[in-house]
């Protein structure tokens, strides 16, 4: 389950940036298709190529793109799909954006979410501006 994501208030991605958003999103729809371990092999087979970490403002414009990429798509865009698919549009620029799967468990009920994060933390989330911080913990980083 996601919670809706308001448009970014930093940069707008560009084009270049919107079409790997787009491409990224449609590897994600065609990789969740497949039994997860494999979906995160590739993710990790992906991420042994020589990436370079994006800056944050790089970052959320990938993350953008991603979202606006599902804002098209007429099936299921929530935030496993865009997560990976930012993902894939990170690489596919030559960044490396980690993977996140995870889990809240308070308040109840317990909620899933996917997300990416760089070093600095989770990018393109609402949830963290928080006063409290990140409410997710990390089962798995890809």
């Amino acid at each position: 389950m996601s919670l809706p994501v308001a448009p970014a208030a930093g940069p707008q991605p560009s084009l270049p940036q919107l079409l790997c958003g787009s491409f990224g999103f449609l590897t994600a729809v065609l990789l969740l298709r497949l039994p997860l371990h494999r979906t995160t092999a590739l993710v990790r087979l992906l991420h042994r190529l020589p990436l370079r970490e994006p800056a944050q403002p790089r970052a959320a414009c990938i993350v953008q793109a991603a979202h606006s990429a599902g804002a098209w798509w007429p099936g299921r865009a929530a935030c496993l799909e865009t997560s990976l698919a930012a993902s894939l549009a990170a690489v596919a620029q030559g960044y490396r954006l980690s993977w996140c799967l995870g889990v809240r468990f308070l308040p109840p009920p317990r909620v899933h979410h996917a997300w990416v994060e760089t070093a600095s933390g989770p990018t393109g989330e609402p949830e963290t501006a928080l006063p409290h911080g990140w409410p997710y913990v990390t089962a798995l980083r890809v």
